[in-house]
């Protein structure tokens, strides 16, 4: 019976489900029809298939062909990633390449009208799935870089129909794919010691950086909050190849373009204000990652944060606690990671100019109240650290040659101070658990009523409490101090400014 059997898979978020694709000829009415819920473009797919088999050279089949998407309840499955395994299904059935080796193959790749193989979103998830079945993966050459990046995966990359049939034949063999995992890029845009001053800013950048806690910048215009917001990504330490390969597939489905040079410097996403929630969480239909999850392992910017709308702010809460969103629709669900580094600015009041220059300040008391009950209780309590960020002496901003730490000064001390908390807790100092926080930010009897003092004075939640306990563990981590002491807590809860 002339059937084969060819491998592909579907996208599903950051993951790359098996399709099996199985094609059948029979006798019967010249027709070609494509079972299992296949989605607008794999149908117009029998189209594109038709044409690049006969202008490759090969006759197409006049006879009945059923090709069937297993399994049939994975639905959605669209794109034109399935062309070439389609193309190439109806070739073997028909006897005119050989059948025998096609298991050991998983195949993707659009087709163009002339046979030409076109690139394809979601390469790097394909691949990281393929290398587990450890089957070769024929891919467009255009695909190929991104593809290759896990270790251990077989890519051959094909520019034309004709050149993965002349492999399968053993006529003319395709050469695997050969790269290496780029390197990190020492001379970044932004330095630290472009800054200025703002020294209790920068050292409050710094213990962000550390414990990677959520940052809030409260100051008037031109102060620097998105100079020091810009040039967190320069002092945190670089990805692993793990961490790099998780944000790599997420803008892989996103149909970024990939480039090595950036493979293992951190995101920095900075949506404007006027960004909608689907835009910033994620949505659409198949749903499609949001700013949060392409800021993942990286760092999220949110300037002039009382001017986002309410309700994309508070679709924020869930993600920060549990380091991904779930998106659901009628056909879907799909969760997409989303551990990001949350870091906030806005001026203090409407005017921007209430503290340093309030002669210059025209709101009242009742705006700012206003002003500030944009951002919620519950949003400005998931936020670790709120400091202030003042004006400059105009002096200091007009002399030359300041002398100031710069960003590889500070990043040591920052990838010293977390190696110290993965081999103590094997996390980070932000996603430490309850229990943990009680083993690893333990304190004496006096540090506890100093703590409870200030959480009544200032009608603190536990939430607060425990996130004071998170940012002190990490002062006493970039000290290099093993036990927890009453100016970790005091520097601590002096980074709490807003209720």
């Amino acid at each position: 019976m002339p059937l084969a059997v060819i491998y592909s898979r579907a996208s599903r978020g950051i993951d790359a489900p098996l399709v099996t694709i199985e094609v059948h000829i029979t006798n019967g009415m010249p027709s070609l029809s494509i079972v299992g819920l296949p989605e607008t473009a794999i149908k117009e797919s029998r189209d594109r298939v038709r044409s690049a088999i006969i202008n490759s050279g090969f006759e197409f089949p006049v006879h009945r062909i059923t090709i069937n998407l297993a399994p049939a309840d994975l639905p959605k499955k669209e794109g034109g990633r399935f062309d070439l395994a389609i193309a190439l299904g109806i070739l073997a059935a028909s006897g005119q390449i050989a059948n025998s080796s096609l298991d050991t193959y998983e195949f993707a790749g659009e087709l163009a009208l002339d046979g030409a193989l076109r690139k394809f979103n979601g390469a790097l998830p394909f691949a990281l799935e393929t290398k587990k079945t450890k089957r070769k993966l024929v891919v467009p050459l255009e695909n190929a870089a991104e593809a290759s990046l896990p270790r251990e995966a077989t890519i051959l990359p094909a520019k034309h129909l004709l050149e993965v049939c002349g492999h399968l034949t053993g006529n003319n063999l395709l050469a695997a794919f050969s790269s290496s995992i780029p390197q990190a890029k020492e001379n970044l845009p932004y330095d630290l010691s472009d800054i200025r001053g703002q020294s209790q800013a920068k050292r409050a950048l710094e213990i962000a950086a550390v414990g990677q806690h959520s940052l809030l910048m409260i100051g008037p215009p031109g102060t620097g909050k998105t100079m020091l917001a810009n040039r967190l990504t320069s002092i945190l330490p670089s990805m692993t190849e793990e961490e790099a390969l998780a944000i790599a597939a997420i803008n892989s489905i996103c149909g970024k373009e990939f480039n090595t040079l950036d493979f293992l410097q951190r995101p920095f996403r900075s949506p404007h204000h006027t960004a909608s929630g689907v835009a910033l969480v994620g949505g659409s239909n198949p749903p499609r990652p949001g700013e949060i999850s392409l800021a993942h392992n990286g760092v999220l910017f949110l300037d002039e944060l009382p001017e986002f709308n309410r309700s994309v702010l508070e679709a924020l809460r869930e993600p920060m606690e549990s380091g991904f969103v779930c998106i659901s629709r009628a056909s879907h669900h799909v969760k997409f990671p989303a551990r990001f580094q949350l870091i906030t600015a806005m001026n203090p009041c409407p005017c921007g100019y209430l503290g340093d220059n309030k002669e210059n300040c025209r709101c009242s008391e009742e705006q700012v109240s206003r002003y500030r009950a944009r951002i919620s209780g519950p949003m400005l309590d998931r936020i670790d650290m709120h400091v202030e960020v003042g004006s400059l002496p105009k002096n200091l901003l007009l002399q030359k040659n300041v002398a100031a730490e710069t960003s590889a000064e500070v990043q040591k001390r920052v990838v010293k101070a977390r190696t110290v908390q993965l081999e103590r807790a094997g996390k980070i100092n932000a996603a430490l658990t309850n229990k943990e926080i009680e083993k690893y930010c333990e304190i004496s009897s006096a540090e506890q009523d100093f703590l409870e003092t200030i959480a009544k004075e200032r009608r603190l939640s536990a939430r607060a409490l425990h996130r004071i306990l998170k940012v002190a563990r990490s002062i006493a981590d970039l000290e290099g101090a093993v036990n927890l002491e009453h100016q970790h807590l005091a520097e601590a809860v002096n980074y709490r400014k807003l209720k």
